[in-house]
């Protein structure tokens, strides 16, 4: 029986209030991006090793203790920390500075906590195609076929719970990024514009500015819906939904509601 829907697409796309919409039609529950306790991802939280204890106080490790122990170290909320500890944990901060050696396993091993302690159905969205190539492709600098590997790994870790896939495809980026920039603000754009140039992806291809953020953007998108397709798992692809969202959900929905017939 389904248990996971996750909504995807490009910033600005309308995954989250998607996500909410499709909650609310199933009568399941909803986690968004940002929400700071999504159960199949560390948004905003630290990992250090067992080795690296060393480097800080007993009064430090005892709060890095109190974390969740995995993959020879300890995950560490950043939420309520202030300061020394909070900035000393702010450098190994999951997505932000590991090496990828250390945040793929720790990764996996939430992605694998998640699918085998789920018990009710929940919506989603960004954490099975946005972050992780965000971090493989943006901030890596990973080719397709190497975030394709990654995200099929996580693929097969959650296929016990027959997700399905909602992908809000957009049409045309830059009227998008301008439509949110009232609500989001230039501190945002200035954000993910540093982000996504700025990593190893950015700086291979000199991009720089708005213009080089809608550039990896667009490839961003060209190379998801082929990953999207080679998953083997369930998708849904919505076309420009800000065109007509009545029937965008319309369409999300029948694909819903006929795949679990």
């Amino acid at each position: 029986m389904r248990r996971l829907i996750v909504t995807e697409g490009l910033p600005c796309s309308g995954k989250s209030t998607t996500a909410q919409y499709i909650a609310e039609k199933l009568g399941w529950s909803c986690v968004t991006e940002g929400s700071g306790n999504n159960p199949a991802d560390w948004e905003f939280h630290a990992f250090v090793t067992e080795a690296e204890l060393c480097e800080f106080s007993p009064e430090e490790q005892a709060v890095i203790l109190a974390g969740e122990q995995r993959c020879g170290g300890y995950v560490v909320p950043l939420a309520g920390l202030e300061g020394e500890l909070f900035h000393k944990l702010l450098r190994r901060k999951i997505y932000d500075f590991l090496p990828w050696e250390t945040e793929r396993p720790v990764m996996l091993d939430k992605w694998r906590s998640f699918a085998e302690d789920l018990r009710e159905p929940v919506v989603l969205d960004c954490v099975l195609l946005q972050n992780p190539m965000c971090e493989t492709m943006m901030r890596f600098g990973m080719t397709e076929a190497e975030s394709a590997g990654y995200i099929g790994r996580i693929a097969e870790l959650i296929r016990p719970l027959e997700p399905m896939l909602v992908y809000m495809k957009t049409a045309d980026i830059r009227p998008r990024i301008q439509a949110a920039l009232p609500e989001r603000g230039e501190e945002w754009l200035n954000a993910v514009v540093d982000y996504h140039c700025g990593g190893a992806y950015g700086k291979a291809l000199g991009l720089a500015g708005v213009e080089g953020y809608i550039s990896a953007l667009e490839e961003r998108q060209r190379r998801e819906m082929r990953i999207l397709e080679g998953l083997g798992l369930p998708f849904v692809i919505v076309e420009d939904p800000f065109k007509d969202w009545q029937g965008a959900y319309d369409k999300i929905m029948t694909a819903i509601v006929s795949d679990r017939e």
